[in-house]
């Protein structure tokens, strides 16, 4: 693994899609939705990315200069067309528009359609919460997650975050598939060589399989519980924006890059201060998480965290010695730069 700098892989990516003709007010969503994810050590949905969303961007799925319009809005909800553009971009305008809402009433719903992937749900719901705010966000996915027993994928390992305010550190911070891995973690450990779990995923017949080479279908966690929530995000996401849902979910990968994903997204803040003042709100929630940390353990080598506590530690170490890149992500990262600046 090479390590790079925050600043230099922020330069780069900005080169790059500036050649592309990507606008300023989008390139800067993109940039930090991906640098974020990878300084928190969430590879999977951080920098390498960044070619693949290239080469849609180049081949006409995203849109760099989209047209971004809000429909339909009320006191409390707005819908946000992204044009089909970068889905950082859309989810950080919604997750806006979703703060000024919660800052007049108390809670503000934003639902997305028309828009692309959209990298790690939590750069969105961490937004909402470094403003005193709870922050949700949520999105649908390329159907790869199979029912129980069932030998055909019909939902995505639809993903979700809250974010929660918290005195001194970071916000506490949920961010998971409904899915036991997803795809695109399951990339990194194929190319690391390292052994998966049989109840991450089958084979293209639906068998269990610890080979990550054949798998070709995802489990859901939980068995159906995962499967009921994945449905419940898909509604929220899919319905709710007039995208598709379910197997009509359009594919990440394996289809022409020129091919519109067409994907819906909700995001939601709520107001601390709606409900209790918010210095008293992350005081008690600082409380509660430490004395969750706190909790003794059978094994003595174990210790106790809550949601977001592995990012935080990652992230502390990747700022101070920076971002690791593997030499392939490398190689395709400085051909696209060489392009950016022939």
């Amino acid at each position: 693994m090479i390590r790079f700098t925050l600043d230099k892989l922020e330069a780069l990516m900005g080169r790059v899609l500036a050649r592309c003709g990507v606008e300023p007010s989008i390139a800067k969503h993109v940039v930090g939705g991906l640098t974020e994810a990878s300084l928190r050590g969430v590879d999977s949905h951080g920098v390498q990315l960044f070619p693949h969303y290239v080469e849609a961007l180049r081949a006409g799925r995203i849109n760099g200069a989209p047209h971004l319009r809000f429909t339909k809005e009320s006191a409390a909800t707005a819908v946000l067309d992204a044009d089909h553009t970068f889905g950082h971009a859309a989810g950080a305008v919604a997750v806006d528009r979703a703060m000024a809402l919660a800052r007049q009433v108390g809670v503000g719903v934003v639902a997305v359609r028309n828009s692309t992937h959209f990298g790690a749900a939590a750069y969105f719901g961490l937004m909402a919460a470094r403003h005193d705010m709870i922050g949700f966000a949520s999105t649908h996915a390329t159907p790869h997650v199979l029912y129980p027993g069932a030998d055909r994928p019909t939902l995505g390992p639809n993903a979700m975050c809250v974010a929660v305010p918290m005195a001194g550190e970071e916000p506490f911070c949920l961010d998971m598939a409904t899915s036991a891995v997803t795809f695109n973690r399951l990339k990194l450990v194929k190319e690391a060589g390292l052994p998966i779990e049989s109840s991450w995923g089958a084979d293209a017949d639906g068998v269990p399989s610890t080979d990550s080479a054949s798998i070709a279908h995802l489990f859901p966690i939980g068995g159906y519980k995962g499967y009921g929530l994945a449905m419940v995000l898909d509604i929220v996401c899919g319905m709710l924006s007039g995208m598709p849902v379910g197997p009509q979910v359009s594919r990440m990968y394996g289809v022409p890059l020129s091919e519109r994903r067409f994907l819906g997204h909700v995001v939601g803040a709520v107001a601390v201060s709606a409900f209790e003042a918010p210095e008293v709100f992350k005081a008690r929630m600082r409380a509660y998480c430490d004395g969750l940390r706190a909790q003794s353990m059978r094994d003595e080598m174990g210790v106790a965290m809550v949601p977001g506590d592995p990012e935080k530690r990652a992230e502390a170490v990747r700022r101070r010695d920076g971002i690791p890149v593997a030499p392939e992500l490398l190689a395709r990262l400085e051909a696209l730069d060489a392009g950016a600046q022939a």
